[in-house]
């Protein structure tokens, strides 16, 4: 890690971004799409504590929560063949693959029920952005797409997204079950020194 800098620039500015459009989804999206893109295009702000896999799941950090709340800031860390469930959010967000590839398939509900609908899949390099929300899209699962590699993507939601009630998917039945998904460690400022 070389220019922690560059996080808490991008705090600052995203800051200023909610303070101007927080009820405006599409500007928060458009505009923090920008400021993500800036963000994962530099792989040298990031402390090797938030970008440790586990051996058997997924890791999600938190590097930042607004105060109130109006976003987070995730780090995602994804082991060789690592993937979450299929899942959904409930607020807007953004993912910016800063190291490795990501794979993400997206699903929607059928009309009644029955098994979700496969709506196909796109490939995430480093320094691409996805977006996920009700409003445009919001059940997916994302795995890492780096054989042998680990994975980092850096997350930014509307909300603190380790306390949202969301729900994972069964894909064959399109049955929903509830869960909060808490982080697997929080960043503080002792952390970024």
């Amino acid at each position: 890690m070389n220019n922690p800098a560059r996080l808490r620039d991008f705090v600052h500015a995203f800051t200023s971004l909610a303070d101007a459009a927080a009820q405006d989804e599409a500007r928060m999206l458009e505009q923090g799409r920008v400021l993500l893109a800036d963000l994962v295009t530099h792989d040298d702000w990031l402390p090797s504590a938030f970008a440790q896999p586990h051996p058997d799941r997924y890791q999600q950090y938190l590097l930042h929560c607004d105060p109130l709340e109006r976003f987070s800031v995730v780090s995602f860390v994804w082991g060789p063949g690592q993937a979450t469930p299929v899942h959904d959010h409930t607020v807007w967000g953004m993912v910016g693959v800063l190291r490795g590839a990501e794979r993400c398939e997206e699903f929607a509900p059928a009309s009644g029920a029955g098994p979700l609908a496969a709506l196909g899949e796109h490939h995430l390099a480093a320094g691409a952005i996805d977006i996920v929300s009700p409003r445009v899209g919001d059940i997916h699962r994302v795995s890492n797409a780096s054989p042998g590699a680990v994975s980092v993507s850096i997350h930014v939601y509307g909300a603190d997204i380790g306390r949202v009630e969301r729900h994972v998917y069964d894909p064959a039945t399109g049955a929903a079950i509830r869960f909060v998904s808490g982080y697997s460690a929080r960043a503080t400022p002792e952390s970024w020194q």
